[in-house]
């Protein structure tokens, strides 16, 4: 029994719903041993599964097949993540250049935060 790639996805929590896994799969974004693939496509252990999620694309190996969601403590029973440490921390980079700390329920910023955000972003 080999189950589908987007109900795999979706059990080893890569994607919240087996829809979002399925549209993934048409959209070109999930890579089964560097090869698009369909939602329907069967997958076995030993695979190499590469998910692109802009800017970065994880790549899991799957080492047990489920078709049924799983709990988050079995999910490295069926899906190794090795995802290379310089994707990673592309995510963080920009993660961290993007995001200006603001308190919740602030609301926009006003003019003088607005130049000071500005100032900031153009010394770099």
């Amino acid at each position: 029994m080999n189950p589908r790639i987007d109900k795999w996805l979706w059990a080893v929590r890569i994607f919240k719903t087996r829809t979002d896994a399925s549209e993934a799969c048409k959209k070109g974004r999930v890579l089964v041993n560097n090869v698009q693939v369909k939602p329907s496509r069967d997958i076995k252990t030993g695979d190499v599964v590469t998910v692109k999620r802009p800017p970065v694309s994880y790549v899991y190996n799957v080492v047990g097949l489920v078709e049924n969601r799983q709990p988050a403590k079995n999910v490295p029973l069926y899906a190794e993540n090795v995802t290379p440490q310089e994707e990673l921390d592309t995510l963080k980079l920009q993660k961290s250049t993007l995001f200006v700390q603001r308190d919740r329920g602030a609301g926009r910023p006003t003019k003088k935060e607005r130049r000071d955000i500005d100032r900031f972003v153009d010394e770099e």
